[in-house]
């Protein structure tokens, strides 16, 4: 089966870099990187070089329930964009400055396991809680 691309995406109050960094640091990966508050980020690492590993380690905060989601690079430009496998599926975020906004989009494929819907859904529920994370740090 072949499915269209995913894409969500986020108008963040805060410059680039400021994006830029909030997104690829661990330190405040581990405080945005979940759908929701039942869920957590209790750890994460991040080597940001093409083939570098990404890790994040996902868990319900009850404990019922966690997986590591990792992916490595394949295209880098700081600042900007960079996209990355994981599994068979690939993915892009890219950094959009917009006056004295940035635009965060992720362009992703689906899996086949769940609806399309909920995998937006859930994307998109990740990307807004980074949205809040960067505006109220």
């Amino acid at each position: 089966m072949n499915l269209d691309k995913i894409t969500v995406k986020a108008l963040i109050a805060a410059d680039r870099q400021k994006v830029w960094n909030c997104y690829t640091d661990p330190a405040h990966i581990t405080g945005w990187n979940f759908a929701d508050p039942s869920w957590h980020c209790p750890s994460a690492s991040n080597d940001l070089s093409i083939g570098g590993r990404y890790c994040a380690r996902m868990e319900a905060r009850d404990g019922s329930f966690g997986f590591d989601f990792e992916a490595y690079y394949t295209d880098i430009h700081f600042g900007e964009f960079f996209s990355y496998e994981f599994g068979d599926r690939q993915a892009t975020v890219s950094f959009l400055e917009q006056d004295g906004m940035t635009e965060v989009r992720i362009v992703f494929d689906p899996e086949t396991e769940n609806p399309v819907a909920l995998q937006q859904q859930g994307w998109q529920a990740i990307l807004n809680n980074f949205k809040s994370y960067v505006e109220e740090n």
